[in-house]
């Protein structure tokens, strides 16, 4: 398989698999910047984080969900999408690689878990700028319009301007509302967390299962966090780097030298 391409090429991928109606938002925006190449998981992939697969084989079947464009599904994950795009299919690097809309807001500490903020973040890992967007509305026939404007602005910012070095973007754009989107933020990292809780059930031969709950809890609503933007109407952009390296307290660890 390959692809090749003298002008920008986009390369497209989700958590939501690749049927979803947020994947198709974003590929009707991104092709009209560029040449598009998509590879998404075969079926919904959320929450995997920026796991991958090593104990099982992995499969790309083209599919023709979006007429003359290509397209893959694989039987991977969102990170497993990202690196047989670029060395299996495309043997290039892209010029920008997307991910979303994603069915759901990715705020806060929720990049972490996410597998649509994973894919961005694996392509920055290969230093290519990366995007990943999302919608805080799970229906599944969410209205993705007021996300397809702010991706159409940020891409085309994207690709006029270069990324730093190992850095991607979280964009979360507000559920759809009588009051339209009042713009865009760029602003940090809310510091919140899931309060989990378990519901137990139990199946027709008695044996319990599990069913993960809980509250998402805001412990700050500072006016530069990205859940203070969303819920005062604007789309926050968060710049994200893999780099977890806790630099401001190296030096108070450093006593562990020896």
């Amino acid at each position: 398989m390959s692809v090749q391409q003298s002008s920008p090429l986009i390369f497209i991928t989700n958590d939501d698999g690749i049927s979803s109606k947020g994947i198709a938002s974003l590929v009707e925006v991104a092709k009209s910047f560029a040449e598009v190449v998509i590879i998404a998981p075969d079926k919904p992939q959320s929450g995997m984080g920026h796991a991958i697969t090593v104990n099982s084989i992995l499969r790309l079947n083209e599919c023709d969900f979006f007429p003359g464009l290509t397209a893959f599904s694989c039987s991977g994950t969102p990170v497993d999408c990202v690196k047989l795009g670029i060395y299996e299919v495309m043997h290039r690097k892209p010029d920008l690689i997307i991910s979303g809309i994603n069915h759901g807001e990715n705020s806060s500490t929720n990049v972490l878990y996410s597998g649509t903020m994973s894919a961005a973040v694996e392509g920055a890992m290969e230093n290519i700028p990366s995007i990943g967007f999302s919608l805080a509305d799970y229906h599944a026939d969410a209205d993705f319009s007021e996300a397809q404007d702010i991706a159409s602005k940020i891409i085309s910012i994207a690709l006029e301007n270069r990324f730093p070095d190992h850095v991607c973007l979280n964009v979360n754009v507000p559920k759809k509302s009588d009051i339209p989107v009042k713009g865009i933020r760029v602003c940090k990292q809310a510091h919140a967390f899931w309060e989990d809780r378990f519901e137990k059930r139990f199946d027709q031969f008695g044996k319990p299962y599990y069913w993960l709950t809980g509250e998402f809890k805001n412990e700050e609503n500072t006016a530069d966090s990205d859940l203070y933007a969303l819920q005062n109407g604007f789309a926050s952009v968060v710049p994200i780097q893999f780099d977890m390296t806790a630099y401001q307290h190296l030096e108070y660890f450093k006593k562990y030298n020896s």
